[in-house]
């Protein structure tokens, strides 16, 4: 009888401790980037720790790449979803090929951020490029589904406007690689340049035929493409590098708390391209609450 109570004692007090512990382990802080896709994706990542246990604190939308990355290095935050292409950039490495593969970027921003105590968990099979996107009745009405059609469309003298950012034009990484890999060159009669990089801007002149423009540059998962009817043109020579978005976490917390990555990679491996696309549409074009949208997500999800 007492050794039966005792054992009770034990254990109770062992439960005590557990849950003490939980207690005592700090929230872990999440953050994204300013844009549509970081409000969706930090949602995402807040709602599936807590459902798994893990309390959260909310620091989306903090900033920058640069404000975000900092704040992570210095602890100021736990976890944000990176993409995989910034490690090129991250460790001066933009001439390097290996952010030209998903799996081989993927295997070395991870292997590179260990110095950092970072850990990079599974990523999504989105790829949030650079990439030139052309208006849906172009692309149906000449076949136009790569960059080597747009390529035999322009050698054939096709009607061609393309609106673009000046930094996409200019920089030695987007459209004059393009341009290079593909054997092509815009006039300037060819360009509309709007200033800044908001790709909303490029692809509403597009939608709305601005100037005659019927091309845009765009990013390979931005939300207005399906709703303003722009199809993404296949890179299909790997011109530009792979930016497929991961959890990017701090080694301590992960240490906290080693069901995460069990947790996040279901999630994030759902997330392809026309996925993500569908999902930063309803907060980018549609308005709705990106807290609704990953809600409504993850509860499909588990169905």
């Amino acid at each position: 009888m007492r050794y039966g109570l005792y054992a009770l004692l034990v254990v109770a007090g062992s439960s005590l401790f557990a849950a003490d512990e939980a207690q005592a382990k700090d929230p872990v802080t999440v953050s994204s980037k300013i844009d549509t896709e970081g409000s969706v994706l930090g949602q995402l990542i807040i709602q599936r720790l807590e459902q798994g246990g893990i309390a959260t604190e909310d620091r989306l939308q903090l900033g920058a790449t640069n404000i975000v990355r900092q704040a992570l290095l210095s602890g100021e935050i736990d976890l944000y979803p990176e993409y995989t292409g910034n490690g090129a950039f991250f460790f001066d490495m933009t001439d390097s090929d290996v952010w030209h593969d998903a799996e081989q970027a993927y295997a070395r921003v991870r292997e590179m951020d260990e110095a950092n105590g970072l850990a990079w968990l599974t990523p999504a099979p989105a790829n949030n490029t650079w990439a030139m996107s052309v208006r849906g009745d172009l692309a149906r009405e000449h076949g136009l589904a790569s960059l080597d059609d747009l390529v035999d469309y322009l050698d054939a003298g096709g009607e061609f406007k393309f609106a673009a950012s000046a930094e996409f034009v200019e920089s030695e990484q987007a459209l004059p690689a393009f341009q290079q890999a593909y054997g092509f060159e815009l006039t300037a009669d060819q360009l509309l340049v709007l200033s800044g990089g908001n790709t909303a801007a490029t692809m509403r002149a597009a939608a709305l035929q601005t100037s005659g423009v019927n091309a845009a540059m765009t990013y390979g998962t931005d939300g207005g493409l399906n709703a303003l009817d722009l199809v993404v043109l296949e890179d299909t020579r790997g011109v530009q590098p792979i930016y497929q978005p991961a959890p990017v976490v701090r080694d301590e917390v992960l240490d906290a708390y080693p069901e995460m990555p069990g947790l996040l990679e279901p999630l994030f491996q759902s997330l392809d391209l026309e996925t993500l696309q569908q999902l930063n549409a309803q907060v980018a074009v549609e308005g709705r609450d990106p807290r609704q949208v990953a809600q409504e997500y993850l509860d499909k999800l588990q169905d």
